[in-house]
């Protein structure tokens, strides 16, 4: 009860300073235009489709095959399809060294020219192939997307990207990392990806 008591000034106090508004004084209504309408309400913003080369392996041969991607600004995206493995069609003619994951993998880009990519813990270290894929894959996709035209086929199948937008994988660098191993793969020998 005696705590209760000891609250009130205090309540009283905060509702006279609330109420005296600090000293601003009263106004009229001053006109500026139209009142606003309706209600924005900010939603995603549609990203562009766009045509990124994953590498995947055909009869032991790194090899790039051209892929939509939906959100062209995240490259933990590609990473992630390229892990998923060839699509029904690709898998016609491509395989994979890379593991199925038990988790997304986590996918940092840092300065310059160096993309950092960790695993689960359970993931066991990747064969060279598989880090040339990775490596190719990342160094062709950061900084290379191409918005797909109007008229793209809407059947699934896909061109590739204009010689213009492709840059040079030269001087890329992938760390992988996962429960207790790391290894880095250059991107300096990889392919080119397909010309149009």
């Amino acid at each position: 009860m005696r705590g209760a008591l000891g609250r009130a000034p205090l309540v009283a106090l905060a509702a006279v300073l609330t109420l005296s508004a600090c000293g601003v004084p009263p106004s009229d209504v001053i006109e500026a235009g139209e009142p606003a309408s309706g209600v924005l309400v900010p939603g995603p913003t549609p990203s562009v489709p766009v045509v990124v080369s994953l590498y995947f392996l055909d009869d032991g041969e790194l090899t790039a095959y051209p892929r939509r991607i939906g959100d062209p600004t995240d490259l933990g995206t590609v990473v992630g399809r390229l892990f998923d493995g060839p699509t029904a069609v690709e898998a016609e003619t491509a395989t994979t060294e890379l593991p199925r994951l038990t988790d997304a993998p986590k996918v940092t880009a840092g300065s310059g020219n160096g993309v950092t990519v960790g695993l689960p813990d359970d993931a066991a270290p990747l064969s060279r192939p598989a880090m040339l894929q990775l490596a190719c894959t990342v160094a062709h996709a950061s900084g290379a997307f191409t918005a797909l035209p109007a008229d793209a086929q809407r059947d699934g199948a896909f061109t590739a990207p204009p010689v213009g937008a492709q840059r040079s994988p030269a001087h890329t660098n992938v760390r992988v990392y996962g429960g207790g191993w790391t290894m880095t793969q250059s991107a300096d020998a990889c392919p080119a990806p397909p010309q149009p």
